[in-house]
């Protein structure tokens, strides 16, 4: 059967696009751009397989497909923005093949602006067609939740923004065979400023309350307790929980070198959420010192090392970060996560416990990093001597909570 979709980089905003399209009832091709997480368990990818997706024999079979979607992966680079190397070869692969009538969209994080000043260049370029005359092309924010189980493609308002009135009505037919409502936006850069004020609202608002939890233990404040209660306000109010650090993949975009569009808050966001690592670290050794323990040949146990609960993706997670930090104070650090299987960093492996309840028994300490769905944090608390919750996961007064 002809692929009737494209979907150009399988990491994790592609494969859930992929597997949502496989789910509609729409064959599609599977393109990698270069090396990416996999957000699927190999059995969601098998399932897939069985129902209409694969991997084409070469990149002349992007050229079948009426709709193309650019999902490729944008890390942070060097000088502060966003590396679109993998966005660039897609673009120009995509273009030697590319037919009349195609509909290209772009899901990857991006600059506003990137869709008309870099992409479209690159695809005319390469196919010798116009966007917008022989071609659609067109942006919509990826709204991926890796492991949400209420909030899923078929159910999430898909934002499109087209270079022309005809380019936002050919996406919207494609995303309307997908989910439930779709959100035109005026244009492309329109949608792409969508995914920058949705990626950056998440990390203030998290820098927000990780400084709340610095705040309250400094004054001996409860912040679940004051978390429980300000949550309950019907308004002007949505509840964020603090944590080790920030992970994952859409990174905050302060737009650095951009001036005057610099966004101050966003850049102060920043430096608030990196800095959570070293005060976990910190919180570490006090514990340990209140105890009558030094970190130094400190036994510390990690547990849960992925940037998300109940997911194998270590995209920047701040255990690594932690991880360094205590054992260059001389810890001797191990971890435990049912989804890492093996763990280095620093380029030195850490041991994985294999039984949780006798790892945690046996360490001075046990950090939880991350609220994994298995983790019996009932029991972990009775178990362990002392534990560091830095999720607010444990029943109350069961452990010492960030």
């Amino acid at each position: 059967m002809p692929a009737d979709l494209a979907v150009i980089g399988l990491g994790p905003y592609g494969l859930p696009l992929a597997q949502a399209a496989v789910a509609a009832g729409i064959p599609t091709l599977g393109y990698r751009t270069g090396p990416e997480a996999d957000p699927l368990t190999p059995a969601e990818v098998r399932r897939m397989l069985a129902t209409g997706f694969r991997t084409p024999t070469g990149p002349a079979e992007l050229g079948r497909v009426r709709t193309a979607v650019i999902c490729a992966p944008t890390p942070p680079s060097p000088d502060g923005g966003l590396d679109l190397t993998q966005v660039e070869a897609a673009a120009r692969t995509l273009a030697a093949h590319m037919r009349p009538h195609t509909t290209v969209i772009l899901e990857s994080p991006v600059r506003p602006g990137t869709t008309e000043d870099f992409l479209r260049p690159l695809l005319e370029q390469g196919s010798g067609l116009r966007a917008g005359r022989d071609f659609h092309l067109a942006y919509s924010p990826s709204r991926v939740d890796p492991g949400n189980r209420d909030h899923t493609p078929a159910n999430t308002p898909k934002v499109i923004g087209g270079l022309t009135p005809a380019c936002t009505e050919s996406a919207a037919t494609f995303y309307g065979r997908l989910t439930d409502k779709v959100v035109r936006a005026r244009g492309p850069r329109e949608a792409e400023t969508v995914q920058l004020l949705e990626t950056n609202f998440r990390h203030v608002n998290i820098a927000l309350v990780n400084e709340m939890a610095v705040l309250c233990n400094d004054l001996g404040v409860d912040l679940w307790d004051v978390l429980r209660c300000a949550e309950t306000k019907p308004f002007g109010f949505q509840a964020f929980r603090p944590g080790p650090g920030v992970g994952g993949h859409s990174v905050p975009q302060d737009l650095t070198g951009r001036a005057p569009h610099s966004l101050r808050m966003v850049e102060l966001a920043q430096q608030v959420n990196a800095q959570m690592p070293r005060y976990v670290v910190q919180r570490a050794a006090a514990l340990l010192n209140e105890h009558g323990k030094s970190a130094r040949a400190a036994r510390i146990l990690l547990l849960g090392v992925t940037y998300k609960a109940d997911l194998a993706d270590q995209q920047a997670a701040p255990a690594e970060e932690i991880a360094t930090r205590l054992m260059s104070m001389g810890a001797a650090v191990s971890y435990h996560d049912p989804h890492i299987p093996s763990w280095n960093v620093a380029g030195r492996p850490v041991p994985r416990a294999d039984s949780l309840y006798e790892a945690a028994a046996d360490a001075d300490l046990t950090i939880l990093l991350q609220q994994h769905r298995t983790y019996d944090l009932q029991g972990l608390s009775v178990k362990a001597q002392l534990l560091l919750d830095t999720r607010g996961a444990t029943p109350t007064g069961a452990a010492h909570r960030l």
